[in-house]
């Protein structure tokens, strides 16, 4: 295990992510651009290297840290032997630096070098290649906006990055799935029931669904797909429990964790150990807090958790593949503290993530002096898109069609739109539009003013509905996040005309 020096205010990071950042400053104009390259690196799993993908900033991290005021201005590199693209995710650049192939822009070839320049969004964020076989070999990274509370806050900021990450190549992988040879685990939909009350406190790993029906059957008759591969190994900071990242921290100090999820095809539960921690932001914007000790994220999802530790100790986080037994995490330890081993294997399996979204449900967007989020306006548009498929043959549709034989969903540009998600099939589903935020405004017939994000999960037989005013008159993508399924064709357009 290493122990890296951190203090509050510093952004601590791992050798994954690099090295903890210089003290905060204010930020300077920014003369000369951001350099970024995608490129192999041979990063350690259980005491065997392997060659995975990277996104690397020109002091050597792993990621983006801009401060509060810089422009995202960033010359991408590609030293790879392939083709790639990058796609800047929870931002909101001109569709023609989003960052999907061929719209507009083409795949960046091995040795060029692509400008990118707009005003960045900030908050919690990442980056990722927007080739599925890429992702999954982890050509991604964390793309960190500091707000100017941020620099000023007495709190220490860590960032932990999960994956998951198989020995074999992308490829391989996603022909196994796709082609059905895969494992899938087949869950009962009714969890084990948990008290949510305020979420404080309590265990929310299991949820259930009193008084839910489904298309007729009760909770219990229902199974789920949950997890359609056992990856080798699920990676914080690129590393397992059998080698976590220890960060130092100071004694009674308090934490802004941020947590992404990069993974391609799991869930996690982020589990604080029993210190109680604050849900304060999500997709890298402000929620009203949420105390408790467990919260869940779907793939491309992020959490913001305040974290006041207690005087002294070893704090691990922990993240809990959904329902299954593996984890991975970091440990939070003050000087001096005895690190514990942690088996990456829990005694029991984890349950499914949200089933009947009762975390999301929870969420409230942050108001600024009483305003909510999405200021108020008729709806000029809606439509309802239906999320099919199934595992056998594994196919994963957007209203019964598949990318390349898609009906675009369409929109005005400054119309408010209301997409309501419709899914019909047996896995949950993180949503993600490209170009936009929407506000989660109905879950289940239940109207709420809920949280702003860029990627919503749907689990299955559920309907949630999210609200957004349309931005620039382009081709936006809008899919499921899910590696696998985005293979399989589950993707769409969002197009926009003036």
């Amino acid at each position: 295990m290493r122990h890296e020096l951190t203090r509050r205010g510093f952004l601590a990071a791992s050798a994954a992510l690099s090295a903890t950042t210089a003290l905060p400053r204010l930020a300077f104009a920014q003369t000369t651009p951001l350099t970024l390259t995608a490129q192999t690196r041979v990063i350690d799993v259980r005491g065997r290297a392997a060659t995975v993908m990277g996104l690397t900033d020109g002091m050597g991290r792993q990621g983006l840290f801009l401060d509060p005021g810089k422009r995202f201005r960033v010359d991408l590199t590609n030293a790879l032997d392939e083709e790639t693209i990058i796609h800047w995710h929870g931002q909101i650049p001109p569709n023609a630096q989003d960052g999907v192939p061929n719209l507009p822009m083409p795949l960046l070839q091995p040795g060029e070098t692509r400008s990118y320049d707009y005003a960045p969004m900030p908050g919690t964020h990442w980056m990722h290649s927007h080739v599925p076989v890429q992702e999954m070999s982890l050509l991604a990274a964390p793309l960190i906006v500091r707000r100017p509370e941020d620099l000023t806050a007495d709190r220490q900021e860590v960032v932990m990055f999960l994956h998951d990450f198989a020995f074999r190549p992308a490829a391989e992988v996603l022909a196994e799935i796709t082609q059905g040879a895969a494992h899938h685990d087949m869950s009962s939909m009714d969890a084990p029931a948990q008290n949510l009350s305020g979420m404080s406190g309590k265990d929310h790993s299991g949820i259930s669904m009193p008084g839910m029906t489904m298309g007729g059957m009760g909770a219990g008759g229902m199974v789920m797909d949950l997890n359609d591969f056992d990856f080798d190994a699920y990676l914080a900071n690129d590393r397992t429990l059998a080698d976590p990242e220890v960060i130092a921290v100071e004694r009674g100090g308090r934490v802004l964790l941020r947590v992404i999820n990069a993974a391609a095809a799991t869930s996690f539960w982020i589990d604080t150990d029993g210190v109680s921690a604050r849900l304060v932001a999500v997709d890298g914007h402000g929620v009203e807090p949420v105390a408790g000790t467990r919260f869940g994220l779907a793939m491309a999802q992020r959490l913001d958790l305040e974290i006041d530790l207690p005087d002294a100790g070893a704090f691990p986080i922990l993240a809990l593949r959904e329902g299954a037994r593996e984890r991975t995490g970091i440990i939070l330890a003050t000087a001096g503290a005895e690190v514990r081993r942690i088996d990456d294997l829990a005694e029991t399996e984890s349950s499914a993530f949200d089933i009947d979204l009762a975390q999301e449900g929870l969420l409230r967007a942050a108001r600024a002096q009483g305003a909510p989020s999405l200021a108020p306006h008729p709806v000029d548009r809606s439509h309802m898109i239906m999320l099919g498929g199934a595992m056998q043959p594994y196919l994963w549709t957007i209203n019964g069609q598949t990318w390349g034989s898609h009906t675009p969903i369409t929109a005005k540009t400054g119309e408010r739109v209301h997409l309501t998600f419709h899914n019909m099939s047996m896995m949950g589903h993180p949503m993600h539009l490209h170009g936009h935020v929407f506000q989660v405004v109905n879950v289940n017939g239940r109207s709420l003013d809920g949280a702003i994000r860029d990627t919503v999960y749907v689990p299955p037989m559920t309907m949630v509905t999210v609200a957004l005013d349309v931005g620039e008159a382009a081709r936006w993508m809008l899919h499921c996040h899910h590696m696998p399924h985005l293979f399989t064709g589950m993707m769409t357009e969002f197009a926009v005309s003036a």
